[in-house]
Formats: structure tokens, C-alpha cells, sequence
């Protein structure tokens, strides 16, 4: 199919949530990789406790929208969003300009040896420690499992350390609770200090789930995390999910049109860039409003 950004631009079917408890939202949100725009105001209400999907063929913009919702794009230069997203009503964008100043600053001192005026360490280690604390509160699991090559323990304790001192007795808490909620504690609880390295596929990617979750965030984002899974361990992922959206807010990619309408509670599909359509996960698929919805979810295309 061919088409164009301008296409599209008008063309745009939403179905909100009806409640406002929204624990993250995307407003009017564009992204540019340098010069180059890949989002166009996109907009995403996610309800808390609630599974959304993002569906859409191959580069429309899925993975990029998730990455811009915990602002993991900041590690890498020339990447940046212009919008809102708003995290239980707060605007996780809304410093990002004293960030880009604050690497200025930290380059020039790395090129040259010297600045105009001391560098302010703490100021430098706030800025740093609030993107730190923002990806607890917004955590994410990626496509490929990335266990740390460490024990399987250290690999759920990691994140919770960078944010608090805990005894020995309060991590094995966390980590057994972490575990026994990615359903993996039973597979592992004999050998909690072998390599995470270890493990099969399936198992990885519920310790990374397990790592994930360990630090209690609000928002858990997941891009295709059952792509290289085989069926088995895609159906013990996806219980997991559904279990899991008890206790944290879930949005996740996925190419899988079954497994958006087998576990998701909202979906939205995503095109050259826009979010085309948005609203209900069995609306969606069984009356779209858009056309290109239609086509999307009846195999025409994609």
C-alpha cells in the first residue's frame, strides 16, 4: 500500500477510555530522529490497571512511541519529542530543555578540559537521577530477553538497588515476590544463584519481567516481547501479563493481532507515523472505523 504522511494526517478514529484515571498519556506527542519526524501528534490515553496495545506494520512508529513514554531515547543523541506525556498528571518532558543544556555544558568540558564555570555535580547527578527515577516509575521489557550476566537473584535485586538500601532479609522478600509474580519462582526458587544466563528464552524474558517489576513501577512498557518465543512460553507470558495488570498499568507492542486481542483491554493502530485508530480492543477488531484499520486487522495489508 502505498501512501504518504499527508494521507493520513486527517484520518483519525478515537475511542477514549471513559474513565480520566489515566496513569500515562501521550498528547499531541511528535518525534524526530535528528531531522527526520517519525511520530505526528499522536495521542495515547492509558488507563490504569488496564493492558493497551499498540498494532501497525513494520516501522509506523510502535517502538518509537513506547521508547518516547519513558524517555529511553534520551541515551542517544539527536533524538528528541516535542508534546506532552503526562505520567499520573505530570509532564515528563517538561525539563527536557536544561537536560540538552546540561549536556552541552558536560561535552564542552569533555572536549576542551575546561569551561566558562565550574560544572555543578549535584545539579549533574539530579538530572541524572530523575531520568533514573522516571524509568522505575515507567519500566521496560524489550524484544530480545536481557538477562545481566550475573545470579539470577542479583539480576532482580539490580534495580532495586540503584534506589534504596534494603536488608538481606527485606531483598529475598522482594525478589521472591518479584519472582512468584513473573511465574517464574517455581522454576528457579533451588537455584536463585546461578547465571540469569542460564535460563531458556521463556524464562529470560520473565526475569526480565521480574526485573522489571521488582522496583514496583507505575507503568510497565514491553516492545514484542514474545517474538522470539516459541508458543509455550508465549502463553506463559501472556498469563503473566494478565495477571500482573492486578498491580501495575501494562502497554505493549506487538505484531501478534491475536495475542493484542487476546490480552489487551485497549488497542490502538498506528500508521506512517499516526495513530489511525484508538479505542477498545474488541471494537477494534470486529467494527473499525477507519478503513485502514480494516485493512490492517483482515490481513489486506501489513
Amino acid at each position: 500500500m502505498n501512501a504518504t504522511v499527508t494521507d493520513v494526517r486527517d484520518e483519525y478514529h478515537m475511542t477514549a477510555p471513559t474513565g480520566t484515571d489515566f496513569a500515562l498519556e501521550a498528547r499531541n506527542l511528535d518525534f524526530f530522529y535528528g531531522k527526520n519526524q517519525s511520530l505526528y501528534g499522536v495521542n495515547l490515553p492509558v488507563e490504569k490497571h488496564k493492558i493497551t496495545a499498540l498494532i501497525g506494520p513494520s516501522g509506523c512508529g510502535k517502538s518509537t512511541l513506547l521508547r518516547a513514554l519513558n524517555r529511553i531515547y534520551d541515551l542517544y543523541p539527536g533524538q528528541h519529542a516535542v508534546g506532552r506525556i503526562l505520567l499520573d498528571g505530570e509532564d515528563v518532558l517538561s525539563d527536557r530543555k536544561s537536560i540538552a543544556r546540561l549536556r552541552e555544558r558536560v561535552s564542552m568540558v569533555i572536549e576542551t578540559g575546561q569551561g566558562t564555570e565550574p560544572i555543578d555535580e549535584e545539579n549533574v547527578m539530579r538530572s541524572g537521577t530523575d531520568l533514573a527515577r522516571l524509568r522505575a516509575r515507567v519500566g521496560m521489557v524489550f524484544q530480545k530477553p536481557t538477562p545481566f550476566p550475573m545470579s539470577i537473584y542479583d539480576n532482580v535485586a539490580f534495580g532495586v538497588r540503584l534506589y534504596h538500601r534494603k536488608s538481606k532479609a527485606d531483598m529475598d522478600v522482594i525478589v521472591e515476590r518479584a519472582l512468584k509474580r513473573a511465574a517464574l519462582w517455581d522454576e528457579v526458587k533451588d537455584k536463585l544463584q546461578s547465571s540469569g544466563l542460564g535460563l531458556s528464552g521463556g524464562q529470560q524474558q520473565r526475569l526480565c519481567v521480574a526485573r522489571g517489576i521488582a522496583v514496583e513501577p507505575e507503568v510497565l512498557l514491553l516492545d514484542e516481547p514474545a517474538s522470539a518465543l516459541d508458543p509455550i512460553s508465549t502463553a506463559k507470558l501472556e498469563e503473566t501479563l494478565m495477571e500482573l495488570k492486578r498491580d501495575f498499568t501494562i502497554v505493549i507492542v506487538t505484531h501478534n493481532l491475536q495475542q493484542a486481542a487476546r490480552i489487551s483491554d485497549y488497542t490502538g493502530f498506528m500508521f506512517l507515523g499516526k495513530m489511525i485508530e484508538f479505542g477498545p480492543t474488541a471494537d477494534l477488531f470486529s467494527n473499525p472505523k477507519a478503513q485502514r484499520t480494516r485493512d490492517y486487522v483482515t490481513g489486506r495489508f501489513g
